[in-house]
This record gives C-alpha cells, structure tokens and sequence, in this order.
C-alpha cells in the first residue's frame, strides 16, 4: 500500500511557481493563465473514477492529458472531446498526484458559481478524490486531503471549501453523499 509522503509538517510545502513538493507531478495541457488580480480564495473537492465505480486504474490520468481512448470503454464514448484536468488527484491508497500548478487555472469546475461568483476555476484549486457518490470515501484519502488543504490555506488567502455540487448544484453530485466534510473539520450549513 502507498504510504502518503505527508505525514510530517514539512513535507507539504508549496513552492513559488505552485507546485507541491515531494508529489508525483503530470503535467495537463488543460489550463490557462488566471486572471490577473484573482486571488485564490476556494478549494473544490471533486469525486471521479472512470469507468465509473472502478478504482486503481490510469483512466482518470489519461483523461487529465488528453490520452484517454474513448472506445477503450463503452462509458467513455460520452467524454469524446472533452479537456479536463484538477489540480490534485487523491487515489483510494492516498497516492497524491499535481496535474497543474497551483498559479495556473485548472479546468476542473465547469459553468460554476460560488457565494454570488461565477467562473470558480478563476479563483479556485480543485481535488479529485478516486471515488463514488456512494462509496465512503478512504482513511488514506482524508489523511492526505487534510493535509494539502492545510497546505493551500497556508500558501494562499483560501476563504472556503466546497464541494463540486456545491458550486455546480443540479449538474452535479460529487463528492456525494459518502463524503464525511467532518474528517476535514469543515462544518456543513448551507452554502
């Protein structure tokens, strides 16, 4: 089992370009430049496994570079054409990879809107956590996710924490209902 190389204070530290240090690092071509002036005040945790329900495969990382085979999987055939990507993905054993810098905008929220702005990935850092709705969520997972966000809140002026739903209500579900915020200490009252 993969042992996440944070369990001590200094092993998450960010660096000036955004990257985090001692991670697996695959580069995405899906993002741009932020806009100038933005800071970063929100973290979206996402949920994914392609196909869906399947963990531990390299599906989620070739999505996340354009590398994905849609006739590799009958559910595939509908992300034809789409370019995706997260800041951080978290597998079920707590391996932690970075797709893009933190500075940069990852293309991970979608036609989104948080506390009366829209366009979150302007302002935003998404993590994607190998999971279903349904499924709870790994110990593994929540160790290395409490971690980076208290990485990101000491680097950037991060404000909240939200789920996908939360900033996509009606179109989508993630990080679903198996998700227990109360392992991050974030404390739930409407958004």
């Amino acid at each position: 089992m993969f042992e996440p190389a944070c369990r001590n204070d200094d092993a998450f530290l960010i660096d000036e370009l955004g990257w985090l240090r001692n991670v697996e690092r695959i580069d995405s071509p899906n993002f741009d430049e932020r806009p100038e002036g933005v800071p970063i005040e929100l973290i979206v945790i996402h949920g994914i496994s392609l196909p869906p329900g399947e963990f531990g495969g390299s599906d989620v990382v070739r999505l996340f570079t354009n590398a994905l085979r849609v006739d590799a999987h009958p559910y595939f055939a509908q992300l034809t054409g789409l370019r995706v990507s997260a800041h951080f993905f978290v597998r079920r054993d707590g391996q932690l990879i970075q797709f893009v810098s933190c500075l940069k905008r990852a293309w991970h929220a979608g036609v989104s809107h948080w506390r009366g702005r829209e366009r979150c990935n302007d302002f935003s850092i998404g993590i994607e956590l190998e999971g279903v709705d349904c499924l709870p969520y790994e110990a593994a997972q929540y160790a290395v996710c409490i971690d980076l966000v208290r990485a990101l809140r000491t680097t950037y002026p991060i404000r909240d924490v939200a789920g996908h739903s939360d900033i996509a209500p009606g179109r989508k579900t993630d990080p679903g209902p198996a998700f227990d915020w109360s392992r991050l200490g974030i404390v739930r009252s409407g958004c």
